[in-house]
């Protein structure tokens, strides 16, 4: 791995390791991390501090929803496809970055009242506060602000993808980079990706991408994934441009159709068959690829933020696989859960997995349960019932500075200033 990127996660770190040291001696290390955790059945998030497994608020959307974070962390959404809207939520935990170190204010989650509505909510992407939110029955993506959705001030831009169909917008300043849906069927995979205004105009030539599905982040790069490789997006200049990767001809048949990439270190891990994971470093170009075969067939994968050099595969057997994305490898596995058959129904309830500071969190909706395993050992640590069948989940939090002002607020540079709560002395 060549290219070794700083992320907020890592931000997060800093503050403790580093920033610590350069702030004044009063300041309070505040560590929070909180689950967000959406029900297989019914139609609530419940958040959870995962610290001491205390149930912090409830919240009834309209359906089960899909949850994804922001890389901020400051804002949760839920995306109920089946009732056709998303909604967000004010996660509570916010960091403010100081350069050396970077505050935390820790507050009451609310469940914002902003919320999108349309046909079919699909794809949720996220890009440095810019969000496009992608509806499968609609021939426009829109995008909108991760602070116009805090503020509770929604201002919705929206771009031309052509024709509704199952797609995909990757949000950029002034630009979206859409899926082209397949001109023969547009129920069909979508088959290349081009660079589009919001005025309506194409921006540079259409990259084909046969069975485009699957996108995800990492670093400056965005992947969308093909039948033939990997489309890697970054920012040069006013656009974005996007850059072929073939699948390596050492690789067996077969392709990626679900991505999720690396915090700490540039990379993607994506599917590449029922049983089997594929690693891919970027910057090594048809060198970067790493198959990984599992035991049995991929339930989900989660990246740690922490620990960039890990990832995590639950697998239908029940264990957890801790994945080495360096030597693309197995480096540890843990009996966890009873077996989840991926026969039957693909939207089945089935484990999920998170990271929350130094807990691997993994769901086990037919036993109502949160399994946590310590990160560092590997080991169980705990267990946390959820009421229910507890089903998504994402994880919020890391560790900040809170300042001793002897009674006074500071502000910060978007004005905010901190309330009582959060420890001013």
């Amino acid at each position: 791995m060549r290219r070794l990127i700083l992320t907020a996660s890592a931000l997060a770190i800093a503050a403790t390791l580093g920033g610590a040291a350069l702030a004044d001696d009063d300041d309070e290390t505040v560590t929070a991390w909180r689950l967000f955790v959406a029900d297989h059945s019914a139609p609530v998030v419940k958040v959870i501090d995962a610290l001491n497994g205390d149930l912090v608020d409830t919240f009834t959307v309209k359906g089960p929803a899909a949850l994804h974070r922001s890389s901020s962390g400051a804002t949760v959404f839920a995306v109920q496809g089946a009732q056709g809207e998303v909604n967000a939520i004010a996660s509570g935990i916010t960091f403010h970055d100081h350069g050396d170190h970077a505050d935390i204010d820790v507050d009451d989650p609310e469940l914002l009242h902003v919320h999108i509505d349309g046909a079919k909510p699909a794809h949720f992407v996220e890009l440095q506060g810019n969000i496009a939110q992608w509806f499968d029955g609609e021939d426009k993506v829109r995008v909108f602000t991760e602070k116009a959705v805090l503020d509770e001030k929604l201002e919705m831009r929206t771009a031309s993808v052509g024709a509704a169909h199952h797609g995909v917008g990757v949000p950029y300043q002034n630009h979206v980079v859409v899926s082209i849906p397949n001109p023969d069927d547009a129920s069909k995979r979508p088959v290349g990706a081009r660079v589009v205004d919001f005025d309506g105009n194409a921006v540079g030539e259409d990259v084909a991408c046969p069975g485009l599905h699957g996108s995800a982040g990492s670093g400056s790069l965005y992947a969308l994934a093909c039948d033939t490789g990997l489309l890697l997006i970054r920012q040069e200049g006013d656009a974005p441009a996007i850059e072929h990767l073939p699948y390596a001809a050492s690789l067996p048949e077969g392709s990626s159709s679900t991505l999720i990439g690396g915090r700490g270190l540039q990379y993607f891990i994506g599917n590449y068959g029922p049983d089997r994971i594929l690693v891919i470093d970027p910057s090594e170009g048809e060198n970067g690829f790493k198959l990984v075969q599992l035991p049995t067939r991929r339930v989900h994968f989660a990246v740690d933020p922490i620990r960039p050099r890990f990832a995590y595969v639950v697998t239908e057997d029940g264990q957890l696989h801790k994945i080495d994305v360096l030597d693309g490898k197995i480096a540890q596995s843990l009996r966890l859960t009873d077996p989840y058959s991926m026969d039957g129904h693909w939207n089945d309830p089935r484990p999920r997995v998170a990271v929350a500071g130094d807990s691997i969190v993994v769901t086990d909706p037919l036993n109502a349960k949160l399994h946590l395993v310590n990160a560092e050992t590997f080991e169980e640590s705990g267990e946390i019932a959820v009421e229910g069948k507890p089903f998504n989940i994402v994880a919020v939090g890391g560790t900040g500075k809170v300042h001793a002002h002897e009674g006074e607020g500071h502000s910060h540079d978007d004005g905010h200033a901190h309330e009582d709560g959060h420890s001013h002395d």
